[in-house]
């Protein structure tokens, strides 16, 4: 049996900026964060059975990976040639549709994985690119080149996007004994709503493909300001001013909001309004695409008084720490070589 565990992530600043709708036309920005939240895949080889069977929130049991309706599994196992022989199964601190790149982490384990059972080196960039090569192209699922880099990198992660789909990654030049008091000023809370990020994500990217919408301008303009502060909020952290960032964050949820009319959720700009003003909350947004999921809150006071309010308001909050290590092998039975080979290689994957 092979296990991989691979971070989720929260997205700092730049969000929107990847999608190819808008990166081939201007470049993309994105600085998140992995967190020690976790995506765990195990594969293994039956000695009997010839199937391939599936375990995620549904079973699947198939003779070949087309009948499989996992669609990121069916194109993963037939991308490495396993066509027979297989059980998958998947375990998520964290339920899908939350914003914080499940569907990303659950490739990106699976491949790293399958390539660790084939024995198959790559580095950290091939396999983000493998997972966006599935999803971006052969799936065509609408979403960006985020979730997978990170699920591939962890840490505090800067991802420079050229117009021809080429990644830069890079660490934030961060002071790792303040980390803390970043994180316990920026806090998450479930919202308890889950949605589909394509679905979220289908208006801007209509809008930026289409120069001819009514909207074009505005979801282009919008973009473009999430960029130009997710560039603010890499200063603010590499200089230790995290209020400041709190306040950008701010700034970034009132661009997100212009991008479609499915980025709030009814009720969470009136509750914002109120913890501003009640709490000392310098800034705010819904994660990820928006739509559902956490809310992530930059608040540099009052923290017990804001959980109380936030858990009679149905929103429990989920502690946190940065994952600085990206996706990894967490156990092999074989013993095989590690897949991933770069610059930083990783011990045990």
């Amino acid at each position: 049996m092979i296990v991989s565990r691979t971070p989720f992530r929260i997205t700092l600043g730049g969000g929107g900026t990847d999608l190819p709708s808008y990166y081939e036309k201007h470049g993309g920005f994105i600085l998140a964060m992995g967190i020690d939240k976790y995506m765990h895949i195990a594969i293994n080889t039956p000695l009997v059975d010839r199937k391939i069977r599936l375990q995620y929130t549904k079973s699947e049991t198939a003779s070949h990976p087309d009948e499989l309706q996992h669609e990121l599994a069916r194109e993963a196992l037939k991308r490495h040639g396993i066509f027979s022989r297989m059980e998958v199964s998947s375990i998520a601190d964290l339920p899908a549709g939350t914003g914080l790149g499940s569907s990303s982490c659950y490739l990106v384990g699976l491949l790293h994985a399958l390539r660790t059972y084939r024995a198959d080196l790559c580095s950290r960039q091939e396999l983000a690119e493998e997972a966006c090569e599935i999803e971006l192209r052969l799936l065509d699922k609408g979403i960006g080149k985020q979730d997978q880099y990170m699920a591939a990198f962890g840490g505090m992660t800067l991802l420079q996007i050229g117009t021809d789909g080429t990644v830069e990654v890079s660490a934030c030049r961060i002071n790792p004994t303040s980390m803390p008091d970043f994180t316990s000023n920026t806090m998450l809370f479930y919202t308890g709503v889950r949605r589909s990020a394509p679905n979220v994500l289908r208006d801007q990217d209509h809008a930026m493909r289409d120069p001819g919408t009514p909207v074009h301008d505005a979801v282009q303009a919008a973009l473009h300001g999430i960029k130009e502060v997710g560039y603010q909020i890499k200063e603010a952290l590499e200089t230790e001013n995290y209020d400041d960032f709190g306040r950008l964050m701010d700034e970034h949820w009132e661009h997100k909001k212009a991008l479609s009319s499915r980025i709030t959720i009814p009720g969470i700009d009136a509750l914002y309004d109120e913890i501003k003003a009640r709490f000392g909350v310098l800034g705010g947004k819904v994660s990820g695409a928006g739509g559902g999921g956490f809310f992530v809150v930059y608040a540099p006071q009052r923290h017990a008084e804001l959980n109380q309010f936030m858990q009679q308001a149905g929103m429990q909050r989920l502690p946190y720490a940065i994952e600085f290590e990206g996706t990894k092998i967490i156990s092999n039975s074989d013993s095989l070589v590690a897949p991933l080979v770069d610059h930083d290689p990783v011990e045990g994957g």
